[in-house]
């Protein structure tokens, strides 16, 4: 079992800025899922940080309730704090089983990149599911994006987690092993890529542009009903 952590980061500004930085990608999550009322559904966000995916989740589609389970301690506290009236809740947890069960819908964003025991998550994931739930697990921090290698190292200059080096065919055989069905997309191929000119993280926009429409992958992971 994962231990609990008081923040994911050693730099507090890698943290503090996540919620506009993924802004926009949270809103292509949001529109390439399949549904569109869930207004009876129950959601689950694992490795929610502050807790700005399901704040947006829930003003663009409203849902029956939402959880946010996150293995830094002053996050989770952070997003209780900011939900003001919306149906959710927010724990630090190392035991998805600790949010309750029988969720229909998860989301992971750049979180699975992190988790060292991908079996371990896949199961954990399957058992919260209610049947015919779907995870959708979106990252580009992977073995088969060329920048990794050198993401891999930055990351880990600040990470006070161990920064594993998944591929793409170890996320897709972890959770078809765990009894999904498994498809990936690459989910902004067709979207508008901001372009911000070089960073730490990419060398130029075309790099930018390439890791986001090539290497930015959605593992959707449907538990059979």
């Amino acid at each position: 079992m994962t231990a609990l952590i008081d923040t994911w980061s050693k730099d507090p500004s890698e943290e503090d800025g996540m919620t506009d930085e993924h802004a926009w990608i949270w809103r292509e999550m949001i529109r390439c899922m399949p549904e569109t009322d869930l207004s009876d559904k129950r959601v689950l966000d694992i490795g929610c940080n502050q807790g700005g995916f399901l704040r947006m989740l829930y003003d663009t589609v409203p849902f029956a309730a939402g959880t946010g389970v996150e293995l830094a301690r002053d996050r989770s506290a952070l997003a209780n704090a900011a939900k003001g009236p919306r149906p959710l809740n927010y724990l630090a947890t190392s035991t998805l089983t600790d949010a309750g069960t029988g969720f229909d819908l998860a989301f992971s964003h750049e979180v699975i990149y992190l988790i060292d025991n991908l079996a371990d998550h896949a199961r954990q994931v399957m058992s919260v599911l209610a049947p015919g739930g779907h995870y959708d697990a979106v990252t580009c921090c992977h073995a088969n994006n060329p920048l990794w290698s050198h993401w891999r190292t930055k990351i880990g200059t600040f990470s006070n987690i161990e920064v594993p080096n998944h591929s793409v065919a170890d996320i897709t055989h972890a959770f078809r092993s765990a009894g999904f069905e498994v498809s990936v997309s690459r989910f902004l191929a067709h979207t508008p890529i901001p372009v911000e000119g070089p960073s730490d993280y990419f060398p130029s926009d075309l790099d930018r542009f390439d890791v986001y429409c090539n290497w930015k992958h959605c593992f959707r992971c449907h538990r059979p009903a």
